[in-house]
């Protein structure tokens, strides 16, 4: 069974499910895993994304029935990683001040996904598993005969700008603007561009895979609802020539050249899978009578750390949404934080920022770092009619973390940096009285 999100793709729904789907009939074996002969003549193969003994609620492992094993491939060899960094970020000292960007350019050379990366900062280790990465794409063609993965973390890919079609070893996904997707750790797949050009954001999470976050007092339902969640049917690759597999691995890039394609999985079941999701489904939740709810309440997955309740991290989204609170400053409130943000610019305008924060660039706000409403907004939401107001003319993200995202030197030489970004709030006036 499947639903279908584009006229040319089909897919099953449900985040965490069980799924199964097999591209030919009679691909998938019954009864068992790893029969003494595979059907089809097929090679059977697990992938697991945790640990064997990791908790039955929070494992993940998807079983493949493929053409050739992945097992066949000579061996990998470095190749320049280019504008790809990974933590730990050491070229630059970590850094209170708040930092924004416009949007990059489009590249002007023949450019692919993986070649169009480049890293913003990050943190943590990615040899501990723990931490993010944050970068950019920014390309202009699509992959040919390459294939990419990353064995240090899932990939959450953004677009903010043009459309892509994700080829992966267990189907395709489709994801514009509005739309994330999420790639498993170690999953390849290859980027396939259905636009002249395409740019967004990823965060790349060495940590325990993305999940629904806890409801608590909220219920049952609310924010992102399972069902909303798309993973792929099978879909494969019968080809026998070159291709190009690039894995990105202890903070490098790695590759090797097949003979064949390694994204020939007939037939599959599991509950590590890859998703695309709209964001405009989000159930978004707020106050009914007074004060601004804390951007918890935004979030779409969390990434959990070891610590309950401190994320590696969350990926939260500021969507279209009513406010109605009386005698409430509506905008976020001014605040310092215990945890980091970097924040995006999907479509729109962001209701905190009444200029200079663009679709397709960034903020970085570290820990602690004191950030809020520019003077502009400040003034229009404290003097405004408080009837209900519908926001709608913007969707903003934002990527949160528990520790310091420390930046690149390429991401604070960048030419699109903005300049003097703690000039929006030098207006802020005294308005102090004593009665």
């Amino acid at each position: 069974m499947g639903s279908t999100h584009d006229t040319d793709l089909t897919y099953s729904p449900g985040f965490g499910n069980e799924h199964v789907s097999e591209a030919v009939p009679g691909a998938l074996p019954i009864g068992r895993n790893s029969p003494q002969r595979a059907p089809l003549g097929l090679y059977a193969e697990q992938l697991s994304g945790t640990a064997f003994t990791e908790p039955r609620h929070q494992n993940r492992r998807s079983w493949l029935y493929r053409i050739r094993p992945s097992a066949a491939h000579p061996p990998f060899r470095r190749i320049d990683n280019g504008r790809l960094r990974s933590a730990p970020f050491l070229d630059v000292e970590p850094d209170p001040n708040r930092l924004r960007w416009s949007a990059p350019a489009l590249p002007d050379v023949p450019t692919d996904f993986v070649q169009g990366l480049v890293s913003v900062g990050g943190n943590g280790d990615v040899l501990r598993r723990e931490g993010i990465g944050i970068h950019w794409y920014a390309a202009n063609t699509s992959m040919t005969n390459r294939v990419f993965s990353s064995s240090d973390g899932e990939f959450l890919i953004v677009p903010e700008h043009g459309t892509l079609l994700l080829r992966t070893e267990l189907g395709l996904l489709q994801a514009g603007p509005g739309e994330v997707a999420l790639i498993p750790r170690g999953l390849r797949f290859r980027v396939e561009l259905l636009d002249a050009t395409a740019r967004g954001y990823v965060c790349e999470n060495y940590g325990q895979a993305f999940r629904l976050p806890d409801l608590g007092p909220i219920g049952a339902n609310g924010l992102a609802n399972a069902r909303d969640f798309l993973a792929p049917v099978a879909a494969f690759e019968d080809r026998e020539e070159p291709v190009e597999v690039i894995n990105k691995f202890g903070g490098n890039l790695w590759a090797a050249t097949y003979d064949h394609s390694p994204l020939d999985v007939v037939g599959w079941h599991g509950n590590l899978v890859p998703y695309v999701y709209d964001l405009r489904r989000f159930n978004v939740l707020g106050s009914l009578s007074y004060d601004h709810p804390d951007p918890s309440i935004f979030t779409v997955l969390t990434a959990p750390s070891d610590t309950p309740g401190l994320a590696n991290a969350d990926f939260v989204v500021f969507a279209p949404r009513w406010l109605v609170g009386e005698d409430t400053f509506r905008p976020p409130y001014f605040h310092r934080n215990v945890m980091s943000e970097f924040m995006g610019l999907i479509e729109g305008a962001y209701d905190a920022k009444a200029e200079g924060f663009v679709p397709g660039g960034a903020s970085l706000h570290n820990m602690m770092s004191a950030h809020g409403p520019d003077r502009a907004t400040f003034d229009k939401a404290s003097a405004a009619e408080l009837k209900p107001q519908k926001v709608d003319d913007g969707l903003a993200f934002m990527f949160e973390t528990r520790w310091p995202v420390v930046p690149t030197s390429g991401a604070l030489a960048a030419d699109h940096r903005q300049e003097g970004y703690d000039e929006v709030w030098k207006g802020l006036e005294r308005h102090f009285r004593t009665s």
